[in-house]
């Protein structure tokens, strides 16, 4: 029986969970792999899932789809728009949606899958399917390699993945490589003295310190950094204080940190630490300022011969024009682990879920970047067709190029 994979979408899209919550849609896709006949093993990295498909003599293939969503409220207006909520890893109750389109890579996998299945006379090798939870969190990957993946399941010959974006749909974007940023999640504690906020002169004002340290943290992307290098400093969130009138003692920031490659980390990661005691020693500050890494990505890197491979072979299905170089993304990945931890070649691309209309009325006016939602808003919901037969289609032709 066919799978309707647009009901799958609808379905995932309905109902959306945290990293590492991911049990109903890792049950899902856990069920759909096992109907298509493969060996399915959940529970791998907390929800992590993986499927294995054997077909005779030849390369192993390792094909991947994240699965996690986000804590944003939907505003898409759709009749299948997220409502759910749940509980983030500090005891909160959020809004969840699928703001990054997870749920359209695990239904692409699924349709493409379904139709290596019904191919599989034409192909030779091993496929191996992960359903990777916490991407998001940077650490989905990690999770699940960590609970021996290299060592329970055959190693792979190349690593293949893809992530729904804002292109028109029919699009793949693909690049040998840098094709994704690295980056670092750090948090930095900035103490001061607190006090009453009718006796600042008593103080030492953590809020003050702060903001002066986001302010100067912006130079090192525009005087630090040489205008052709990629680098992203951005402060996402600050923390201080309880009431208007008692200056706190603590400053929390949460920095997101984007770079190509390691020497431009060890750059960026020196400024930002050089920017920060400077500032708390201006300020007066008593105690040393704290920097926490929340997690690390590598940079995402194509392999030159194996996305070579790729590309000629989407453009043989999908038309020559449907395939286009997107130049870096200064967005992350985790997938890259997977690749690193085995040392294989990975392939990562781009497939466009905007309405190619609505994509072309925005580009003739020049109002790309501010009319088409992007990933991680709340208004980012791909198009069902035809994002999904294209998701399908890449997926089940860069894994044909490797198993024949």
């Amino acid at each position: 029986m066919t799978i309707d994979l647009e009901a799958l979408y609808i379905d995932l899209h309905r109902h959306p969970e945290l990293s590492f919550q991911e049990t109903r849609t890792a049950g899902i896709a856990a069920q759909h792999l096992r109907d298509l006949g493969l060996e399915v093993e959940e529970g791998v990295g907390v929800t992590g899932v993986v499927g294995v498909l054997r077909n005779g003599e030849g390369p192993v293939v390792w094909a991947r789809a994240d699965m996690d969503a986000l804590p944003v409220e939907e505003l898409s207006g759709l009749p299948y728009a997220s409502t759910a909520t749940g509980v983030d890893p500090a005891g909160n109750t959020v809004p969840i949606m699928h703001a990054c389109g997870h749920d359209m890579h695990v239904t692409a996998m699924i349709g493409a899958v379904e139709r290596l299945v019904a191919e599989r006379a034409e192909w030779s090798g091993t496929l191996v399917v992960l359903i990777q939870p916490a991407e998001e969190y940077g650490a989905g990957s990690r999770a699940m390699l960590d609970a021996g993946l290299l060592d329970r399941y055959p190693k792979p010959d190349v690593v293949l993945g893809q992530h729904v974006t804002p292109l028109p749909a029919g699009v793949i974007g693909v690049r040998p490589g840098p094709q994704m940023a690295a980056a670092d999640g750090i948090t930095v504690t900035m103490h001061g003295r607190g006090g009453h906020g009718s006796r600042p002169h008593t103080t030492i004002d953590p809020v003050v310190m702060a903001a002066a340290t986001v302010m100067r943290l912006q130079t090192i992307a525009s005087r630090e950094l040489d205008p052709r290098e990629v680098g992203v400093v951005t402060v996402g969130s600050i923390h201080a204080g309880t009431k208007s009138n008692i200056i706190p003692a603590v400053a929390k920031l949460e920095l997101s940190l984007r770079y190509p490659d390691d020497a431009a980390r060890a750059k960026v990661l020196a400024s930002v630490e050089r920017i920060v005691r400077a500032e708390a020693v201006a300020s007066g500050a008593e105690r040393e300022p704290e920097f926490h890494t929340e997690h690390t990505l590598p940079p995402t890197i194509n392999d030159a011969a194996a996305t070579a491979r790729v590309v000629a072979a989407l453009r043989r299905t999908l038309g020559e024009g449907a395939v286009v170089d997107p130049g870096m993304f200064t967005g992350s990945e985790d997938v890259s682990w997977f690749a690193r931890d085995s040392g294989a070649p990975l392939v990562f691309w781009f497939f466009g879920g905007v309405d190619p209309a609505v994509y072309a009325a925005a580009e003739a006016a020049g109002a790309v970047a501010s009319t088409i939602p992007t990933n991680h808003s709340a208004y980012f919901t791909p198009v069902p067709h035809p994002t999904i037969e294209v998701g399908v289609t890449a997926m089940a032709t860069a894994v044909r190029e490797f198993l024949g």
